[in-house]
C-alpha cells in the first residue's frame, strides 16, 4: 500500500518531498510510510517526527486527532500543515519543520 501511495503523491506532497529528501533538513524522512494502522504522509524516526499535509477534507476531523493521539503514545510528534501552505509559503513550512526538529532529541 505504501508504495502505491509515493507513486500517487499529491503535487503538495511531491513539493515538500523535494526539500526533505537526501537529509535537505539534516536529517532523514521517509515518504508514505507505514506506522502501525496508518501511512504517515512523511516520517523522520530519529526526531520522533511525523508531518502529514492537509487538504480541507481533514477540517476538524476526528480521525486525525485520534491518529495523532496514537502517534503520540508512540513517542511521535505529529505536523499537519494545509496543503496551501505548502504551495503558497513552503518556506514558513520548512522553517516550523527545521524549528521542530531541533527542539526535539534524537530517539
Amino acid at each position: 500500500m505504501a508504495r502505491t501511495l509515493r507513486g500517487r503523491m499529491t503535487p503538495e506532497e511531491t513539493r515538500l518531498w523535494q526539500s526533505l529528501r537526501g537529509k535537505g533538513l539534516g536529517v532523514s524522512f521517509r515518504r508514505q510510510e507505514p506506522m502501525g494502522r496508518y501511512v504517515a504522509d512523511f516520517v523522520c524516526h530519529e526526531r520522533g517526527l511525523v508531518i502529514e499535509l492537509d487538504g480541507s477534507q481533514h477540517l476538524n476531523s476526528e480521525a486525525d486527532r485520534a491518529r495523532d493521539a496514537d502517534m503520540a503514545e508512540h513517542g511521535f510528534e505529529t505536523l499537519r500543515f494545509w496543503n496551501h501552505e505548502v504551495r503558497t509559503n513552503l518556506t514558513r513550512v520548512l522553517e516550523r519543520i527545521q524549528q521542530t526538529l531541533e527542539a526535539r532529541k534524537p530517539l
